[in-house]
Formats: C-alpha cells, sequence, structure tokens
C-alpha cells in the first residue's frame, strides 16, 4: 500500500500515512499529532521495488 504525506496546516507538523488508493479518496484526513483536519498532502520521492536484479 502506499504512503502518504501530510502537512498540518494548524500544528504545522509533518506526517505519514499507509492507507490504499480507495481509502486516501474516501477518508477524511487527520492530523495524527492535534487531529485538525486542515491537511495538506507534501509530494514524496516513489521508491519501486522489482523481482529481477539488476
Amino acid at each position: 500500500m502506499p504512503t502518504y504525506e501530510f502537512l498540518c496546516q494548524k500544528c504545522g507538523k509533518e506526517f505519514s500515512l499507509i492507507m490504499s488508493i480507495k481509502e486516501r479518496d474516501t477518508e477524511k484526513i487527520k492530523c495524527s499529532h492535534c487531529g485538525a483536519e486542515d491537511v495538506t498532502q507534501l509530494l514524496s520521492t516513489v521508491i519501486t521495488k522489482t523481482s529481477r536484479k539488476s
């Protein structure tokens, strides 16, 4: 499942959540520090793993 990173606009803390794409589209995101719903999703790097050796 993807990891999403957010920034709380109320307390200024960054936090990460692991959730499915469906959950991300349907659930209200709350700050894990203060519980505020005023959060902004941050851009983050993507790391992929394959079963083939490079």
